[in-house]
């Protein structure tokens, strides 16, 4: 499983890729994560608003801080 997680940095950006990690960590799901932070690459996947979450290319949330239980409700 590949995720994504987009964002220029700021704090929900962070707070959304280190709650994707303790997500992957909690469930023994075999993921990669992978923090993107340049605009030009996040401009690319056509989304408008971050953080931005993608698993296997496709968005599962934008815009907000997805809750613990959405993530892990993903990965399994």
């Amino acid at each position: 499983m590949e995720i994504k997680v987009l964002g220029p940095g700021c704090a929900k950006c962070d707070k959304t890729e280190k709650l994707i990690r303790e997500a992957v960590a909690e469930t023994g799901c075999d993921a990669t994560v992978e923090k993107i932070t340049d605009m030009m690459q996040i401009a690319a996947f056509g989304v408008v608003a971050t953080p931005t979450v993608i698993i296997d290319n496709t968005v599962k949330c934008s815009g907000k801080v997805p809750k613990k239980q959405d993530v892990i409700s993903w990965l399994t």
